[in-house]
């Protein structure tokens, strides 16, 4: 079983590192946000242990996009002590479970092991606005009962919209997720493909269901336009 350690205590997280390995553990460690992003959503794990504190990117913030991207890998959130609004903020972002630090180790393992035998929670069925619908297992997409054909960008950027449906998304929301977080292309691809999308699931349609905020980025109407 591969566990991705998320800690910026390096001697915790090498303790924590070394004695998963002799549990019989394949151990990952990351020490900062930005590098345990990436490793989360780019490589295979079974479950993460993620602390709250990191710098470079928070773990509520890592937890957010991860679930925002679809990575539903279970999270065992490491919350500050008697830290109640900690536990809470972590499960409403999508956590699995959460330990308040300092915790025993042979507790640690228990709530391992319990996420391990529960396995990734299920993705939500099926995304919709309207009468457009996403269904992410399948790969499919329908508006007014018709299929669709989309591209592997084009359905991870509907997706990202999907998601954060009636929310403002920036350009730099949309590279992050739907691209990659370390992208140093044209940023005008965004628009490239929020035109794609626009030619396949509004024109033929009459619909206006991906709006331009100006200033600030794109939205999807949750009434599907």
């Amino acid at each position: 079983m591969r566990v991705l350690v998320v800690e910026d205590e390096r001697g915790l997280a090498s303790g924590l590192a070394h004695g998963l390995a002799e549990e019989g553990f394949v151990t990952g460690v990351a020490y900062d946000g930005v590098d345990g992003l990436w490793h989360a959503v780019h490589e295979p794990h079974d479950v993460i242990v993620l602390d709250i504190m990191l710098p470079g990117l928070s773990g509520y913030e890592i937890l957010k996009r991860l679930r925002a991207a679809g990575v539903w890998t279970p999270v065992l959130m490491l919350t500050a002590k008697d830290g109640e609004c900690d536990e809470a903020d972590a499960l409403d972002l999508g956590a699995d479970d959460y330990l308040s630090k300092p915790f025993s180790y042979v507790v640690l393992v228990a709530h391992l092991r319990a996420l391990l035998r529960r396995g990734a929670p299920a993705r939500p069925a099926v995304l919709a606005a309207g009468d457009l619908t996403l269904d992410p297992a399948s790969r499919r997409c329908r508006r007014a009962g018709r299929g669709l054909t989309l591209t592997a960008r084009e359905f991870a950027l509907l997706e990202f919209l999907l998601r954060h449906r009636d929310e403002v998304v920036s350009k730099t929301d949309i590279l992050t997720h739907v691209w990659d977080e370390n992208f140093d292309g044209d940023t005008n691809i965004v628009e490239v493909y929020v035109g794609y999308l626009r030619r396949k699931i509004d024109t033929p349609f009459g619909r206006r269901s991906i709006e331009t905020v100006r200033g600030a980025g794109y939205r999807l109407r949750g009434a599907g336009g």
